[in-house]
C-alpha cells in the first residue's frame, strides 16, 4: 500500500468520537503499512469551498471553451481528485448530522466525483474509474442506526457506500461509534468502535 488518504470532518476537535476512532485506526494502519504515505485532509480548516458556477463549468462542462476559460477554478478539484486516485485506501471519518453527512464532506465529494476523472459514461452505463481501492468509513452518531427502529433514518453509510461504488470503490468497511447521546451506551461507544478496528480486513 503506497498511499492512505484520511478525510476528517468533525469540528469537535479532541472531544470528537470520529476523530478518536480514526486516531486508533491510524495507529493500526501505520503499524501494518509503515512504508505508506499518509495524507490527512481536515475539512474543518476552512480551505474547501462549496461548488460555484465557475468550478462547475471547469469540471463538468462538455464545452471545451468553458472548461478552458474556468481552468483556474478547477485547481483545487484537480488536486483533490489526483490525491484520491493516487491512494490505495480512503478513510472517511464523519459524524452524523441530522441523519446525513456534514455539508463540508458533501463539498469534498462534489469536487472529486468528476466525469472523465473518477467516473465515465459508457454505452452500458456508468463506469467508475477509481478502481482497485479500499475504503473505511468511521461514523459517529448520537443514536443507534445499525439496527432497530432508527435504522431507516441512516442516510450516512448508505449514501457514502453508494457514491463510492459509483466511482468504482466496491471494497468498503465501516466502523461505528454509535449511541453517543444515549447514557447507557455513550461510555462504551468509542471503545467498542476501537475494538472493531482490530477486525477490519486490511
Amino acid at each position: 500500500m503506497k498511499q492512505i488518504l484520511i478525510i476528517e470532518v468533525s469540528p469537535r476537535g479532541p472531544v470528537s468520537a470520529s476523530r478518536a476512532v480514526t486516531q486508533k485506526l491510524s495507529t493500526r494502519l501505520r503499524g501494518e503499512f509503515p512504508e505508506a504515505k499518509f495524507v490527512y485532509r481536515d475539512l474543518t480548516k476552512g480551505w474547501i469551498p462549496h461548488l460555484d458556477d465557475n468550478t462547475l463549468k471547469a469540471i463538468s462542462s462538455k464545452r471545451p471553451e468553458e472548461v478552458q476559460a474556468n481552468k483556474e477554478s478547477a485547481r483545487l478539484s484537480d488536486q483533490l481528485t489526483e490525491e484520491l486516485l493516487a491512494s490505495d485506501l480512503l478513510v472517511i471519518a464523519t459524524p452524523m448530522w441530522n441523519f446525513g453527512i456534514p455539508s463540508l464532506l458533501k463539498a469534498w465529494i462534489d469536487l472529486v466525483v468528476r466525469p472523465g476523472k473518477t467516473f465515465t459514461y459508457t454505452e452500458t452505463g456508468v463506469l467508475g474509474l477509481a478502481k482497485d481501492k479500499k475504503a473505511i468509513l468511521v461514523v459517529a452518531s448520537g443514536g443507534v442506526f445499525t439496527e432497530g427502529s432508527w435504522k431507516s433514518w441512516d442516510f450516512v453509510e448508505p449514501y457514502l457506500r453508494q457514491i463510492l461504488r459509483f466511482i468504482g470503490i466496491e471494497n468498503v468497511q465501516t466502523v461505528r461509534a454509535e449511541g453517543m447521546n444515549i447514557p447507557l451506551l455513550a461510555e462504551n461507544a468509542v471503545p467498542n468502535a476501537e475494538k472493531a478496528i482490530a477486525k477490519l480486513e486490511l
